[in-house]
């Protein structure tokens, strides 16, 4: 009808905004850590990538951004590790419900491994070595600061 028509596009754009914020949170509650990665650009960066794009679960949408942002070069450290647990997890081909897996698998996300063995998923990361100029460290041959003591 002719008033659907001339109503402002204010009260039409208010309520997809709207939309999008509870899509971002409903996403960011299945996966806090990219959403925590990516601090306060989150709900932004959820409603560019998300934006024309019909909804396909909290858990689907998450993992399309994180996998959009990886693409991009833009994935923070912990949407990383999150993103690899998932994969090392499940098998989510981008178009069918995410499904788990049966053999074991592995997934990398930087210097952290995640495995899947037996259905469960470890995430492995490399021991912290203390600074080479660690207080009291002898060094050993190779240059390595000794920093375990008796």
């Amino acid at each position: 009808s002719s008033a659907c028509r001339s109503a402002s596009p204010g009260p039409l754009a208010a309520a997809r905004a709207a939309l999008l914020r509870k899509r971002a949170g409903e996403v960011a509650r299945h996966w806090p850590l990219l959403a925590a990665g990516l601090g306060d650009g989150w709900p932004a960066a959820f409603v560019r990538w998300a934006s024309g794009r019909p909804t396909t679960g909290s858990l689907r949408d998450g993992w399309d951004l994180a996998r959009t942002l990886r693409e991009q070069g833009e994935l923070p450290p912990a949407g990383a590790e999150e993103l690899a647990v998932r994969e090392a997890g499940l098998r989510y081909d981008g178009h069918t419900t995410p499904r788990p897996r049966r053999l074991p698998a592995v997934a990398r996300a930087g210097g952290a491994v995640a495995v899947q063995i037996a259905g469960r998923v470890r995430l492995l990361r490399p021991a912290r070595r203390p600074p080479a100029d660690f207080a009291g460290g002898a060094r050993d041959t190779a240059g390595s600061a000794a920093w375990i003591s008796d």
